[in-house]
């Protein structure tokens, strides 16, 4: 177990989160959807949080997408 520099860093370094980029995310993140298929009204009713864990899993949105064509 070493006692280097390594072990002594802190993050002062490390940039901040800003809100425009936290948006921009946010944006890219439900163009990102829409491109799977979901509705793009459907898309903005959609809390961030929501749209971050489909964005997560495209295979799970391709399935709903289709099962909601079939549907129909």
């Amino acid at each position: 177990m070493g006692t280097g520099r390594t072990l002594r860093k802190e993050s002062h370094v490390r940039p901040c989160k800003t809100p425009a980029g936290k948006a921009r995310r946010a944006s890219a993140q439900r163009r990102r959807l829409v491109k799977f298929g979901l509705g793009e009204e459907e898309v903005k009713l959609m809390s961030d949080e929501n749209v971050r864990v489909l964005v997560q899993r495209p295979t799970v949105v391709k399935k709903m997408v289709a099962k909601k064509a079939s549907a129909k």
